[in-house]
């Protein structure tokens, strides 16, 4: 039997949860996202917990063991444990009964099995126990070894159940997949026969997919994917991805960013159907101003400060198709370092008002064309 090893799983917290789950001989496990990325050695954030019992001995249980227990979903069979601050999901086994394409009704039950098959993908249908022994009641771990995405059973019904699984998809093969092998083609089939729900879907639950996909390590090979099924276009009609491949590879030393890569696929108009936050948004505006403006990359150090100005400069050569310009990083620290030596104080005796901001701006210019030379006694015996 394959077992995981995780610090997480040793931890006492983790473990009273486990240990009052199982009192009185109800079965616990974890599943999904803990288990397959222990396996695949990264890092785990969620800890997820499927178990036989149903919520309202869930609610017992916990509060036997002396462990806080929150309510979060218990129509769908969802109690959140918390022990030190530190929260547990755990639900019940599920199957479905009925779905819409946006929810599920959903009935209780004590199999394993019946749970996994209403899960999406076969690697995420993994589950552990205490002991940190892997059951794999679907053959998911084959999937996982090769990095395939797969849908469980037939992909048609199990975006029918949820559309935002032909998403989920492309966001799984962009972070899991094995890009060499390609998309499972029985997967892409059932997401380009099934655009039509798209449209049912939240801009909110679009737009947090799109970009937990777009920080993946390269998207430009998932966003692609998206293109060719239809799925792109069907939710941003007009978008264009070209520049992402690129942008991806220059882009590759410096932390995933989802805005940044936004940015190559366009800017204002993904604001609204992404529903961005106003700071996400104001940052993917200045990003693409920058971009496909003129200004060199001292002026974009100066004015936006190193990693801002790099970014740009970066979205720039993907929009162009050009290499990103030698002299990049010295021209950027150069700027970055750059403080304008004159303010306001410096001019109000002979401007006021609307003057005084448009000479401030015409000496900042100057002092910007000189390479930021230009000393304070230069630049106001140019003073008008």
């Amino acid at each position: 039997m394959i077992t995981i090893d995780q610090p997480w799983l040793t931890e006492k917290d983790t473990q009273k949860v486990c240990t009052a789950l199982t009192a009185k001989g109800a079965r616990a496990y974890f599943v999904g996202g803990c288990v397959r990325n222990a396996l695949l050695g990264t890092p785990v954030n969620d800890l997820d917990i499927s178990t036989d019992a149903r919520p309202e001995t869930v609610l017992e249980l916990a509060r036997a063991a002396g462990i806080k227990a929150i309510p979060t979903g218990i129509e769908h069979g969802t109690i959140t444990l918390v022990v030190d601050g530190k929260p547990y999901e755990v639900t019940t086994f599920r199957k479905d009964v009925a779905t819409d394409g946006r929810r599920a009704v959903v009935a209780f039950s004590t199999d394993m099995k019946e749970d996994a098959h209403r899960r999406d993908f076969t690697m995420n249908a993994l589950y552990a126990d205490a002991a940190g022994r892997v059951f794999d009641p679907l053959e998911g771990l084959e999937d996982l070894k090769a990095r395939r995405v797969r849908f469980i059973g037939n992909g048609g019904d199990r975006i029918r159940e949820d559309y935002l699984r032909a998403l989920r998809f492309f966001r799984f093969h962009a972070w899991y997949g094995d890009v060499d092998a390609g998309f499972d083609p029985d997967a892409l089939d059932a997401i380009a026969s099934n655009l039509d729900g798209l449209s049912e879907l939240s801009r909110e639950r679009v737009g947090t997919e799109l970009l937990k996909l777009l920080a993946a390590r390269d998207p430009a090979p998932a966003v692609a994917g998206m293109r060719q099924t239809g799925v792109l276009g069907t939710l941003l009609p007009g978008i264009d991805d070209r520049a992402l491949a690129l942008l991806s590879h220059f882009d590759q030393g410096m932390m995933p960013d989802a805005i940044r890569r936004l940015a190559a696929l366009g800017s204002q108009e993904l604001v609204a159907p992404m529903r961005l936050s106003k700071a996400q948004g104001a940052r993917l505006r200045r990003l693409r101003a920058a971009a496909t403006g003129t200004q060199g990359a001292a002026e974009l150090g100066y004015r936006l400060g190193s990693e801002e100005a790099r970014e740009a400069l970066f979205l720039r050569a993907a929009l162009l198709e050009q290499p990103v310009i030698s002299d990049l990083e010295r021209d950027i620290r150069l700027g970055a370092q750059a403080k304008f030596p004159i303010s306001s104080k410096d001019l109000i005796a002979r401007f006021q008002g609307v003057a005084l901001g448009d000479e401030l701006r015409r000496l900042e210019g100057l002092w910007i064309n000189s390479g930021f030379a230009l000393d304070k006694d230069a630049l106001l015996k140019s003073s008008g």
